[in-house]
């Protein structure tokens, strides 16, 4: 059931597995409350987020995305766009790993490592040094691209649907979709978001080359902080709730991830607006693995994802919150 109420959709990054959680918690969300993600009144999506934001905008129900990972029949509907997008050559499967390479690897961007030498170290991201310091990436993004030509063309959507990048000469944050952005086609924006530094290659729009916007935050859920909503709703694949959690490999990664999640949503909630957000819980992180570009996981991820939503949401706090909002 639609909601009157504003609400907006904020898909951070998190590869093909970071896919998968989203297709399961919307799912989630869309069965326990009725809401359809469809009807959010902007849509922010980061790297995976974006593929997720702008099937959504597409007409995919959060059902029908569930329904791809976990290999079940689609809606009638769902199934026409996505033979849409096949008849018209469809994506190719984004291999797991990046390929080998040949010779010595050079800089994806000097003059960024450049100009943020020139700053106070603590406005420097992280992850947008990484992105200009490691090699540019082989894989080519238009494997993502493919299957969004035939679904928006060289339109953008009706409804808000905005789409982070990394401007890679210098480490900028550019929100396709947003005004004053850049214009781009929805597929090479989807692309330019999802062009993971050192696996993905950089992508060219306009003159300007762009990388994932997940170099700058995970989330950039801070984007929707002046918005005149009623609830934001994120799900955030890389990062992690919880403290009691056993020491892992990628465990350091998603605290970071989720200290910019504290701080962006802590942003929303000084206006007033109240913030559900959706990490991955101990068991999520065990089914999801530690490759993000695993696509052999997105059926259990999903599942997993999809009951973790239904947990949460099953909460008294969380059922109060979303009462206010939303008919359930």
């Amino acid at each position: 059931m639609a909601s009157a109420h504003r609400i907006g959709l904020v898909l951070g990054a998190g590869g093909a597995v970071g896919h998968a959680y989203h297709a399961g918690v919307l799912d989630g969300l869309c069965a326990a409350t009725g809401w359809d993600p469809r009807d959010a009144e902007v849509i922010v999506g980061t790297s995976a987020g974006s593929v997720v934001g702008a099937l959504l905008r597409a007409g995919f129900s959060a059902r029908d995305l569930a329904a791809r990972s976990t290999e079940e029949p689609l809606s009638p509907e769902g199934a026409e766009l996505l033979a849409r997008s096949e008849r018209a050559g469809g994506p190719s499967r984004v291999p797991s790993r990046p390929p080998g390479r040949r010779g010595v690897p050079r800089m994806a961007s000097p003059s960024l490592l450049v100009r943020a030498a020139l700053r106070p170290f603590w406005m420097n991201r992280p992850g947008v040094m990484l992105a200009g310091a490691l090699p540019a990436g082989a894989v080519p993004t238009e494997l993502v691209a493919a299957a969004f030509r035939p679904l928006f063309g060289a339109d953008w959507p009706d409804r808000d649907l905005w789409l982070t990048a990394v401007r890679l000469r210098d480490g900028q944050r550019v929100v396709f979709g947003r005004d004053g952005a850049p214009r781009a086609h929805v597929a090479d924006a989807v692309a330019a978001s999802c062009a993971i530094p050192s696996f993905f290659a950089p992508v060219e729009i306009g003159g300007v080359t762009f990388v994932d916007g997940g170099a700058h935050s995970p989330t950039n859920a801070d984007l929707v902080a002046e918005l005149d909503l009623d609830l934001v709703v994120v799900s955030s694949p890389m990062s992690v709730v919880g403290n009691r959690l056993r020491p892992a490999l990628d465990l350091p990664a998603r605290r970071l991830c989720q200290f910019y999640l504290g701080q962006e949503t802590a942003r929303i909630r000084r206006r007033g607006v109240p913030v559900l957000t959706f990490q991955p819980t101990g068991d999520d992180l065990r089914v999801m693995g530690m490759n993000a570009m695993d696509q052999t996981r997105r059926k259990p991820v999903t599942e997993q994802a999809r009951e973790s939503a239904r947990q949460k949401l099953a909460r008294d706090d969380v059922r109060e919150l979303l009462g206010v909002l939303i008919r359930v």
